[in-house]
């Protein structure tokens, strides 16, 4: 039984549908990773499943249970299951490092100081940067800051992690930490994957299963030997770079700038 499933999700914002009919299940353990197209929607997802947006028709379920119709308190009690890398971060400026670690903790419960104390030093020491808690954002590099934001997400102990685009802006140094650091706590913590990205090498490296999506659909998963062999055109033309149907060409020079 998947852990997450989508049927039959549609999702628009005005005239702009994003999802016309999104099918599609995670396996509990596995690492998944999305790609497609900017304005395909990738990071949508992640967003319809933690309940920050919401479908506008089909079956979105977690773990067996029904997300599209819960209550904004049964959500929070979903979310506490999740986490969530957010593109760019999205650290608290006006906070420091340990505060932004534990904001999630303190969102999620009432834990004493020490213990604040402890499992930030814990999450922190995971992603590579103990000893950083007195440290405000501004004073870390972009890699750092992916990083305190992997710790602040996994400072909850979820069950499954969310990572919408976690190596863009990186050079391949940091780049190639972020996939390490990944896979990693997919090993350590047993911990559910689930990966936005459009960086095809990536992809390849940290995923067990790769999805793309097109034009509001899934149309095309498998592992990465089978989306290597992939004889399926807009497959080829994202995962090679090569030039793009003329209904994709406008989409791709989006992604490109």
């Amino acid at each position: 039984m998947a852990l997450i499933e989508f049927r039959g999700v549609q999702k628009a914002f005005g005239p702009k549908v994003v999802y016309r009919d999104l099918n599609l299940d995670v396996v509990r353990g596995e690492s998944l990773t999305i790609i497609g197209g900017s304005g395909q929607g990738k990071s949508v997802m992640l967003k319809l499943l933690i309940g920050l947006l919401k479908s506008d028709a089909g079956s979105i379920k977690y773990d067996g249970e029904e997300v599209t119709t819960k209550s904004d308190q049964e959500l929070a009690q979903t979310r506490r299951r999740i986490g969530m890398l957010f593109q760019g971060a999205a650290l608290f400026d006006s906070l420091s490092v340990r505060e932004n670690v534990a904001y999630g903790l303190r969102e999620h419960g009432r834990p004493t100081e020490a213990e604040l104390d402890q499992i930030v030093s814990e999450s922190l020491s995971y992603v590579g940067l103990p000893g950083i808690e007195h440290m405000w954002p501004a004073d870390l590099s972009g890699g750092m800051k992916k990083r305190v934001g992997l710790a602040r997400a996994i400072a909850v102990k979820p069950e499954v992690l969310l990572y919408d685009e976690p190596t863009t802006g990186l050079d391949p140094i940091n780049t190639t930490r972020i996939n390490r650091l990944i896979l990693h706590l997919k090993k350590t913590l047993n911990i559910t994957t689930v990966v936005v990205t459009h960086d095809m090498t990536s992809a390849f490296t940290i995923s067990d299963r790769i999805t793309m999506i097109h034009q509001g659909s899934v149309i095309f998963t498998g592992t990465p030997d089978e989306i290597r062999a992939a004889e399926e055109p807009r497959v080829r033309d994202f995962i090679e770079g090569n030039a793009p149907h003329e209904e994709d060409t406008q989409t791709l020079l989006r992604s490109a700038g």
